[in-house]
């Protein structure tokens, strides 16, 4: 039996493929459901991993590239791509994320009328990362609780972890002197007046916003990294900020109602790369920061690998196939 203290994000992908591996699998979560502790319900669900490599390591864009995938087999994926935008009056800052990036195209006015009709008009070029995709989040937590339960996996809610496990998947919550908080802050809006399907991005010098769908007409907003430790409700500044964004993507969104603030505070190491560490007997995995549903499904397949190695014969058996 593993035992996984925390039914987050990082537990809950890191059971399903030990389940997948035929172990078998207690969680304890301190929560009352799935995720309901964790700051990834507070995420933009974006599986972008070459946007992602603009300010990341290039890690990033490779342990990301295969979360697509993955994730399709729990839940819903949404495969139309990231559509990055600058007002006109930023479009250094267009060209500076292309040159940092891969895998886009560069897109006139007419091509992003195209590709998003309520922006036809607002911008005159932008890049286009036809291989990315975005899912939603809260949803893609129950999926997954759901998917490690069918495997036989037991996630024991409302329940502290016993004083030894064999994963330490609690965030914040873990002893690890290194760990340091980086807070984010999102709002959740609904918009009747205004229709899009995929991920925008807004760039802009100070403060880049980004914008994703989550159907029905709403929206989820988001943008801020502030090195705080504060778990308040967001600031009348950042909202504000958030809001101005989304006006300056679209007036429409002047008219929308905003229907849910939330402020997470997101693990991360210095270099913003998450890791699995040893400490005193116990396996931690931590420090997915902002890339959690991007690099969840490759860090929970280390994790794995590290709690149940393959047997010898086996590893033998498939070197010499």
């Amino acid at each position: 039996m593993i035992t996984i203290a925390g039914a987050g994000l990082a537990g809950l992908a890191t059971a399903y493929e030990l389940l997948q591996r035929g172990a078998k699998v207690t969680l304890f979560e301190r929560g009352p459901g799935p995720g309901a502790a964790s700051v990834a319900r507070f995420a933009g669900g974006m599986l972008a991993p070459f946007c992602e490599g603009e300010s990341a390591e290039e890690e990033v864009v490779s342990l990301g590239s295969r979360a697509c995938d993955w994730w399709a087999k729990i839940t819903p994926v949404h495969r139309r791509g990231t559509l990055v935008v600058a007002p006109a009056r930023d479009r250094a800052e267009l060209s500076r994320f292309a040159q940092r990036t891969r895998g886009h195209q560069l897109l006139g006015g007419s091509d992003i009328a195209e590709l998003e009709p309520a922006l036809a008009g607002r911008f005159a070029s932008g890049l286009f990362y036809k291989d990315e995709a975005h899912l939603d989040p809260r949803r893609a937590l129950v999926d997954l609780a759901t998917a490690v339960e069918t495997l036989g996996g037991q996630i024991r809610y409302d329940t502290p972890a016993p004083p030894r496990v064999d994963l330490d998947c609690t965030g914040m919550a873990a002893a690890l002197p290194a760990l340091r908080p980086v807070r984010g802050e999102m709002a959740l809006l609904h918009c009747e007046g205004v229709e899009i399907n995929r991920t925008l991005r807004l760039l802009h010098p100070r403060i880049p916003l980004y914008l994703v769908p989550r159907g029905d007409q709403h929206f989820m907003i988001g943008a801020t990294m502030i090195e705080s430790a504060s778990t308040r409700a967001p600031s009348l500044r950042s909202v504000n900020e958030l809001l101005s964004a989304a006006f300056a993507l679209h007036p429409g969104f002047g008219e929308a109602s905003v229907v849910e603030l939330g402020a997470g505070l997101r693990p991360a190491f210095a270099d913003n790369l998450p890791r699995l560490i040893e400490q005193d007997g116990v396996l931690h995995l931590n420090g997915l920061y902002r890339h959690g549903f991007l690099l969840a499904p490759a860090m929970a397949r280390r994790a794995a690998e590290r709690l149940l190695p393959q047997p010898a014969d086996l590893v033998l058996l498939e070197t010499s196939g």
